[in-house]
């Protein structure tokens, strides 16, 4: 008879610390993104076809900015990004009218933008959202729902490993989030990792090991990005996609195919967590 874990799990005894992504894996923050990048690239293009309506996007709510025609494309563009300015590169191809099939294709159409372009988007999206989230904080929650259920998982087995989070998030709006969602207790400041942490997962989880003296082998890392999970693993980390997120066939496919447990919110807990 087989003894052990059941096949496909994650996580061994061996685990220490979860880390996190934190859009796409605890925050289903991609309206929110999309209202600050459509008015950080307005702002920035002002004659680009997408400038016209950017500044009423806020005021249309989650269900209308979910129905704007331009959104199913930024959405389906998010997994080939990291940062910030990666939105601006999604707009920019949206707003050209150019498709990508790939990451390298993408990467191609990222280095071809300008660093000047892309920093001057970063700078200012972060501008947007701050403004955003102090002229009306309760709207801005609006477009930022959690995914309750693995908030709740994380709540259930919190005991069970020391949780992390490894985002390009701003810290300010981490905190608020987390402190909404009813789990700031599940992550003390020093775990919080955010974009001052490093351009890539792989500086944030370096640093993360550090600061917790563990092994990169102690880590499991759960995130929504393929691209993400690939810079970390030869760290030696254990790592697997959040299918709850911004991805879809194409980034389960390539997961897999590379040796990555795809997980959905039915079984996370057991695959990440092992039995309770």
């Amino acid at each position: 008879m087989r003894s052990g874990p059941p096949p496909g799990l994650v996580v061994t005894t061996a685990m220490k610390v979860l880390a996190l992504d934190f859009d796409g894996v605890i925050s289903d923050s991609a309206a929110e993104a999309f209202v600050v990048a459509m008015q950080t690239y307005a702002e920035l293009c002002p004659s680009s076809r997408l400038a016209a309506g950017a500044d009423e996007l806020p005021s249309g709510g989650y269900a209308k900015i979910q129905a704007n025609q331009i959104y199913p494309a930024f959405v389906e563009l998010m997994p080939l990004g990291n940062r910030a300015e990666d939105y601006a590169v999604a707009l920019r191809l949206i707003d050209r009218d150019t498709a990508v099939v790939d990451q390298a294709e993408y990467d191609e159409h990222r280095q071809a933008q300008g660093a000047r372009f892309l920093e001057d988007f970063h700078h200012l999206f972060y501008q947007r959202r701050r403004a955003l989230l102090e002229a009306d904080e309760g709207a801005w929650l609006a477009l930022l729902r959690p995914y309750s259920d693995f908030v709740e998982v994380l709540r259930r087995r919190a005991d069970d490993a020391v949780l992390a989070l490894a985002t390009a998030k701003d810290r300010n709006s981490v905190e608020v989030l987390l402190r909404t969602y009813g789990i700031a207790d599940l992550f003390p400041s020093e775990r919080i990792l955010d974009k001052e942490a490093g351009v890539s997962k792989r500086a944030h989880l370096s640093v993360l090991r550090q600061r917790l003296s563990v092994a990169f082998a102690d880590i499991t890392f759960v995130d929504d990005k393929v691209n993400h999970l690939q810079s970390v693993a030869s760290l030696g980390v254990r790592c697997a996609l959040a299918a709850w997120g911004y991805n879809a066939r194409r980034e389960h496919e390539i997961a897999r195919s590379l040796g990555y447990p795809v997980c959905n919110l039915m079984d996370a807990e057991r695959r990440i967590f092992g039995p309770a």
